[in-house]
Parts: C-alpha cells; sequence; structure tokens
C-alpha cells in the first residue's frame, strides 16, 4: 500500500479510502455484516487506514455497521471519516446534536475527518449563517473531531469561495477521467491543493460505469501493453494526480476490495506512460462519440416555465447511452428530479411544449423533441 500526506498534516493517509456506501447487502436491503466485516479488515489488514461513512448511507446503518466492523482494534488502526448531514441542519444546535449521536453510532470518542456533507452554493450559504465554521473550531477544540473538510458538488467558482472560506484541513470531490471539468473538476484539484488541502476524491469509476465493458472501450484498453481491468485503470488516472490524498472506492464485494488493494500498490503519482495517457484520450472520444443530445449546462433554459430541468433531463439520457448503463441512469434521474435535489419535481414529461428553452439555446438543440425522448425513455 503506497501512502500520501495532506499538507497541513502529519498523518499518512492510504492512496485507497474503503467507501462505506456500497456495502453488500442482503435479499431484504440490509448490510450483509459478516461479508462487509470480513471486507473492510481484510482492506485494513493490507494496509487501508482511511475508512468513509456518512450519516444517511444504507439508510442510516453504515454508520452502526462501521462502529462494530472496527472492535477488536481496529479502530486504531484508521483515521476515520463521516460527515454532517447538512441538508437536515436548522439551528447550531443541531450540528452539535448530530455530531454526538455519529461519535455514538461509531462508539468512538473522536472522528479524525469530519465533513460537512455534499456542499453547494445553497447549504453553504445556509450552514454559514447557523455557525458552521464556530462549530468547526469548537468541535476541534473539545477534541470530538481531530481535522475539518467538505465534500462538495457545484460549480468551480463556489468550490474556491468555500475553500477561502474557513482553515479546512482536506476537501472530497467527485474526480475521474471523464469528469476533469465537472464540479470543482481539475481546477477545483488543483486549487485546493495550492491551499494546502488534502483532496479525497469520490467517484473514480463515475458509479461503476466506467468498469463496464463496453464494445469500442474494451477494445481501446486491450491495446495497453500492462494488462488492467477497466477499474483500474480508472483508478490510475485518478491516482496519477499528485494533488489527489486518497481515492475512495465503494466496494461491494470481496474481490473488489483484493483487486483494488492489489493495484494501490504501484500507483504512484506521474507513473502513466505517454502511450497509455493517449488511451484515456481515445476511451473519452468514444465515450462522447455516444452522447444523444449535445447539452453544454450553460443554463440559458432554466428556469423552464413548467418546472422542467432540461440540462439534468439530458445528462441522465446521454449517461444512459454513453456507458451503456439504463438502470444507473434512471436511479439518477427519478432521484435528482422527483424532489430529491430540485426543489419539486422537475422531470421530462412536465414539458407543455411552449418553445421558450428553444429559443434561448444556444446549441440550437430542438428540445422539445428530445424530451419527448427523454420521457419516453425514463417513463413518467
Amino acid at each position: 500500500m503506497l501512502y500520501r500526506k495532506i499538507a497541513k498534516l502529519t498523518s499518512e493517509l492510504s492512496i485507497l479510502g474503503f467507501g462505506c456506501m456500497r456495502l453488500p447487502v442482503l435479499t431484504d436491503g440490509r448490510i450483509d455484516e459478516p461479508l462487509a466485516t470480513e471486507m473492510l479488515r481484510y482492506a485494513i489488514d493490507h494496509g487501508v487506514n482511511y475508512v468513509d461513512t456518512a450519516y444517511p448511507y444504507h439508510n442510516g446503518e453504515s454508520e452502526p455497521f462501521a462502529g462494530r466492523a472496527l472492535q477488536d482494534g481496529y479502530r486504531k488502526r484508521v483515521q476515520l471519516a463521516t460527515k454532517l448531514p447538512s441538508w437536515l441542519i436548522n439551528s447550531r444546535e443541531d450540528m452539535d446534536r448530530y455530531l454526538d449521536e455519529q461519535l455514538s453510532r461509531l462508539q468512538t470518542g473522536q472522528i479524525d475527518f469530519y465533513l460537512v456533507h455534499s456542499l453547494n452554493k445553497g447549504s453553504w450559504e445556509k450552514v454559514s449563517q447557523l455557525g458552521i465554521t464556530e462549530f468547526l473550531d469548537t468541535a476541534i477544540a473539545d477534541g470530538r473531531i481531530r481535522y475539518a473538510g467538505f465534500s462538495f458538488h457545484d460549480d468551480v467558482s463556489v468550490f474556491k469561495k468555500i475553500v477561502d472560506a474557513y482553515d479546512w484541513a482536506f476537501c472530497q470531490i467527485q474526480y475521474n477521467y471523464m469528469d476533469e471539468k465537472y464540479q470543482a473538476g481539475t481546477e477545483g484539484l488543483r486549487y485546493a491543493a495550492e491551499n494546502g488541502l488534502g483532496v479525497v476524491v469520490m467517484e473514480p469509476v463515475r458509479g461503476g460505469v466506467l468498469s463496464r465493458e463496453i464494445s469500442g472501450i474494451s477494445e481501446i484498453w486491450s491495446r495497453a501493453r500492462s494488462r488492467r481491468s477497466l477499474a483500474e485503470w480508472a483508478l490510475r488516472w485518478v491516482w496519477n494526480h499528485p494533488e489527489v490524498t486518497v481515492v475512495l472506492s465503494g466496494m461491494s464485494t470481496r474481490q473488489q476490495v483484493v483487486q483494488n488493494v492489489a493495484c494501490a500498490d504501484g500507483a504512484f503519482p506521474g507513473s502513466l506512460l505517454p502511450e497509455e495517457l493517449s488511451l484515456y484520450e481515445e476511451a473519452k472520444a468514444e465515450y462522447r462519440r455516444r452522447i444523444k443530445v449535445p447539452c453544454t449546462n450553460c443554463d440559458y433554459c432554466v428556469p423552464c416555465p413548467s418546472g422542467v430541468n432540461i440540462p439534468t433531463c439530458f445528462e441522465m439520457y446521454n449517461l444512459a447511452h454513453m456507458y451503456d448503463a439504463p438502470d444507473h441512469a434512471k436511479g439518477g434521474y427519478n432521484f435528482m428530479l422527483r424532489g430529491g435535489v430540485t426543489s419539486a419535481p422537475a422531470f421530462a414529461s412536465q414539458c407543455k411544449e411552449c418553445g421558450t428553452c428553444e429559443e434561448l439555446c444556444p446549441q440550437g438543440i430542438p428540445t422539445r423533441e428530445r424530451l419527448k425522448e427523454v420521457a419516453a425513455f425514463f417513463g413518467k
């Protein structure tokens, strides 16, 4: 196992982190605790020392699971990370209440890496007004947490403002070879590193879709001199960046743990060869060739008079075709547009064909017709 340091800290963190969001489950949806415990302990026994969970994972059962699985001396061997559920915070008192509950659920007296979960412009403004920086200072001072960070889902300009707003130790961003310009992206990665923050990367395999065997993609990687799985190619690309501290993997099988631990052994920054880097460019071009709607997410078409979140509709539709992952995309489509992320339902089927969007679209997309395709593809 290789390790990297955060500029502001002395701790060395394993480049592979164990994510507790996609643990193996039983037929009734509950965590398969014996198997998940075996997987987590195997990873720790083979050098993984960063374990990441969060309040809502596995319907609230991930933290209690981690608390039990890290018994028998394993808690002392890891840096434990969890997250304050920012969307549930309505007062300064809520922050203490949730942290104290998490300490109990995790059966620990201190959380090593504590993140404000899933920040965007709106949630950051809300928790800032409620006193988040004072809360973090207090929790560090009284020993309930060691280091403060945040996880992020918005554009890079918002990311930079949050980085500048507090003396963070680290942050967590989505990053993979298809998402160099998505959300914080490469620009945010470098900005965080320049400011001394450690960077923990989530979605290095983009929810697993970059590991799918797809005709045209698999053939590209078959030309490489090194034989690697598609998941390993995705992980190695992220590890190739010296600004990255830890790459999280949400592993759901023992085989995935074994394979990921093995491939972390040689993943030094800057170790990919020029001819290998060119294969990533070919793979990206092939994925993008599969895009159905050339939407650039400029947001000129929103707000829609009928409440449709047009850019997200097209993003999920494109995702389904780019990665041959209709079920994965449908899950994202329903979660993001049913009101889980948007303030109200925002499905393609809500389109009333007023045409306002087409007048505003700089790409000249026949939006009304394409939204019909999206609605037919995903259903109402």
